[in-house]
């Protein structure tokens, strides 16, 4: 009996549990967002917005600011979680360099 190898499947139950906890883990396109959140209640709305799904990258509590990655498609979850007041896309800029600058 030939073995083939079987795709997409966990490899343990840590795994799996990871995959079930972390939709934006197993969705499709990702996007960075940042999350301005009510900062009197900062440590519950951050739980409440992790469990919709984002992989939280940064919190700044003072700003009642989080910021993280999510699938394209948990957006509108994210900005539905009571205490989340605006979800921002992330945004890359780029400058180009300094006309007569030698160096760049």
């Amino acid at each position: 009996m030939l073995s083939r190898p079987v795709h997409n499947v966990p490899k343990t139950r840590f795994h799996a549990l990871a995959a079930h906890r972390r939709p934006s883990a197993v969705r499709g396109p990702s996007a960075g967002v940042i999350l301005s959140v009510d900062p009197d209640r900062f440590a519950q709305v951050v739980e409440a917005a992790r469990r919709a799904g984002p992989t939280v990258t940064g919190e700044q509590q003072i700003l009642g600011a989080l910021s993280g990655t999510i699938a394209e498609d948990r957006i509108p979850v994210l900005e539905a979680v009571d205490g989340v007041e605006s979800v921002d896309r992330e945004q890359i800029v780029r400058l180009p360099p300094p006309p007569d600058a030698p160096i760049q």
